[in-house]
């Protein structure tokens, strides 16, 4: 059999990234895979290299183990797109019962959330009180919050909010999406002060107005964030497993500053965060626990199409895994520190 041409095949994944993500918005599949006992256990064994686990209990015991190998966690109750207030509210209350608990470990730590789990679709004013509330409780546990950015729809409110919530405590943080065309102003925007900053590609399928897909052009233009962002004095998370550009991010000496760090998503190439970690570089795993985990693990398949292999293998797998066994140091080789 004659091998498919790379060109072909960069097509081919390309293509079906975007199916995935598509997949990924279809709330009929969604619900068809909850109520299917067989199918939902077959999917969240797969689901479960990239998530926690479905209770908060789940997401503090990783979180534990990774911060005594030297990580820096944060912490994500999964969900979005709440449309049902009663939903809203357990989700305020699910995200005030961990900053709770993490208080009483006293581990310092980050919790990070979608405003559109918190009321977004609903209300402004209602988000905005459920964020002030979360970000009161946090400030005296010393714990961030930390505010993920969704599609390029709701870029403006979320800013909108952050930015209000950010006047008064500095502990919030805001993620930015590289692959948006708006982001190098919504930066510049962002220059009057020191502000905390996650910077993504981004995983959301946007229309090729406003965005550039996964390319050398995105990988230049994260780069250029980057440094923007250094010159600009804020506190930075460079958040990819895109090994050249960790290697630029070396050469060039970013991660030298204390108010830079590393960030990966928790069963994404462990070997490299703990090929970074021993090298003495501050890495942080992203890790998420919840029931919303679908849509989670449609996006990890869409950004890197070879995931679905793994995904298959770990439905088939006779145990199941322990993604965190994958921190373990052993045979590490050290990233030389330029």
């Amino acid at each position: 059999m004659a091998a498919i041409p790379y060109r072909e095949t960069i097509e081919l994944e390309k293509a079906f990234a975007s199916a995935m993500k598509s997949i990924a918005r279809r709330a009929d599949l969604k619900t068809h895979i909850e109520q299917t006992p067989a199918l939902y256990s077959l999917l969240n064994r797969a689901a479960a290299r990239y998530v926690t686990g479905e209770s908060r209990s789940d997401g503090l015991a990783a979180q534990q183990r990774l911060m005594d190998k030297g990580y820096a966690v944060s912490l994500e109750y999964i969900g979005e797109n709440t449309t049902n207030l009663h939903d809203c509210e357990d989700a305020q209350a699910e995200l005030s019962q961990l900053i709770s608990d993490l208080s009483v470990r006293n581990r310092a730590t980050r919790v990070s959330f979608d405003l559109s789990h918190i009321g977004l679709l609903l209300d402004h004013e209602l988000t905005y009180c459920h964020l002030i509330a979360l970000a009161e409780q946090a400030k005296h546990a010393n714990i961030e919050l930390f505010i993920s950015m969704e599609e390029s729809a709701k870029t403006d409110d979320i800013l909108a909010i952050y930015k209000r919530a950010a006047r008064d405590y500095s502990h919030i943080g805001i993620t930015l999406q590289a692959q948006l065309n708006r982001t190098e102003q919504d930066l510049i925007d962002l220059s009057s002060g020191t502000s905390r900053i996650r910077l993504v590609k981004g995983a959301y399928q946007e229309p090729e107005s406003i965005s550039i897909a996964r390319s050398s052009i995105l990988n230049e233009r994260y780069l250029r964030l980057i440094e923007q962002a250094v010159e600009q004095g804020h506190l930075l998370s460079i958040a990819t497993h895109d090994e050249s550009i960790i290697d630029e991010v070396i050469r060039r000496g970013w991660i030298r500053s204390s108010a830079v760090e590393f960030e990966m998503l928790y069963g994404i190439r462990p070997d490299l965060s703990c090929k970074l970690n021993a090298s003495g570089y501050p890495v942080r795993i992203y890790l998420t626990y919840g029931q919303e985990w679908y849509l989670y693990l449609c996006h990890r398949i869409a950004e890197y199409p070879p995931n679905l292999f793994q995904a298959v293998l770990d439905m088939s797998a006779a145990e199941q895994l322990d993604p965190l066994l994958d921190y373990n140091e052993k045979n590490t080789q050290l990233v030389p520190r330029h």
